[in-house]
């Protein structure tokens, strides 16, 4: 059987990541003993929360060990089982980090149907991040019909599932993204009803011709200018959920000049992490898995080819090169 190739992190980044902060070797594919299972992964996730557990600090987690494998989702393969419950050719979506192969007694392993939801779209809009996108929205935001919703890092895996639930919760939706282009395609793609391009260079008075009446459900991904020019225009009572702060994820300060805001609206302002609200899971898939599979939910996915790209494709990533889920496919 061929070997296994892994990324390890070698070193801490200072600032925004290298490629030197990496390192790819080549290992045995490991035996499985009693109750195991090998999967060959086909496809591995790359996601923002990965930059900060590259830094040794305290945080809702440990950090990423040095000179281990890098953490992350992945979907496979069974290819070898000693596991009654995972036969040979079982679909299933680990948490096998940024390798070719994974073994696992089963446990953190869940069997998926691929008749209706592509493989890959369980690390996108059908796995975590859609998960991270329905509880923010209904578990802190709970918009209600007619409210205005915006989103930050619109064109994102999060963001635009985001938008299309709240859409389909008869909200006026509007996405915040990077350019044009995504901003086009947010809109017509993903149905939001304006989108604003922050690098356009008028984000405040763009932003406020786009929420002629005000904003009352914010879900937070960028932080920075973007957050501070939602502050200003949030009403009384709105809520925002905080699901990212990526404009300081490599070091860069996060003003927030209109913090006022919080106080004179009296909005509800809540950071979460999705998976310690695993309760959720079950509806939350179940109701992603039927949008996707009966084509009410639309996605897109930005693919790096071979298990070599991916410390560039992650570097990409933080830096807004992806459009979409940003996967690496891996067979």
């Amino acid at each position: 059987m061929q070997t296994n190739k892994q990324w390890l992190l070698v070193s801490r980044p200072k600032g925004e990541p290298e490629i030197g902060n990496f390192k790819l070797v080549e290992t045995a594919v490991p035996e499985i003993g009693d109750r195991e299972v090998l999967v060959r992964n086909h496809y591995m996730s790359l996601d923002p929360y990965m930059r900060g557990r590259m830094d040794d600090k305290k945080s809702y987690t440990a950090p990423q060990a040095l000179d281990q494998v890098m953490q992350g989702g992945t979907v496979g393969e069974v290819v070898a089982s000693k596991n009654a419950g995972y036969l040979v050719g079982a679909k299933v979506v680990g948490a096998f980090g940024w390798q070719l192969f994974g073994r696992s007694d089963g446990t953190g392993l869940r069997k998926v149907d691929t008749a209706k939801v592509p493989l890959s779209a369980y690390l996108g809009v059908v796995g975590m991040p859609g998960v991270t996108a329905w509880y923010g929205l209904n578990g802190i935001i709970e918009p209600k019909a007619g409210e205005t919703v915006v989103v930050s890092a619109a064109s994102g895996a999060v963001g635009a599932t985001v938008g299309q639930l709240a859409k389909l919760k008869g909200c006026r939706v509007v996405g915040v993204a990077g350019g044009a282009q995504k901003c086009k395609a947010v809109v017509e793609e993903f149905g939001f009803d304006a989108c604003v391009d922050y690098k356009a260079g008028n984000l405040d008075s763009d932003l406020m011709a786009a929420t002629p009446s005000g904003i009352d459900g914010y879900f937070e991904n960028v932080g920075g200018a973007v957050l501070d020019a939602v502050l200003a225009r949030m009403n009384a009572f709105g809520r925002i959920a905080v699901c990212g702060l990526i404009s300081g994820y490599n070091g860069a300060p996060i003003p927030v000049n209109n913090f006022r805001s919080v106080l004179s609206n009296r909005l509800k302002i809540q950071g979460f992490i999705v998976s310690e609200h695993l309760e959720f899971w079950p509806t939350a898939l179940e109701e992603l898995a039927t949008l996707v599979g009966s084509g009410k939910m639309k996605y897109r996915e930005t693919v790096a080819q071979g298990i070599e790209a991916a410390p560039e494709a992650f570097i990409g990533l933080l830096k807004g090169r992806n459009f979409g889920k940003q996967v690496v496919k891996l067979v």
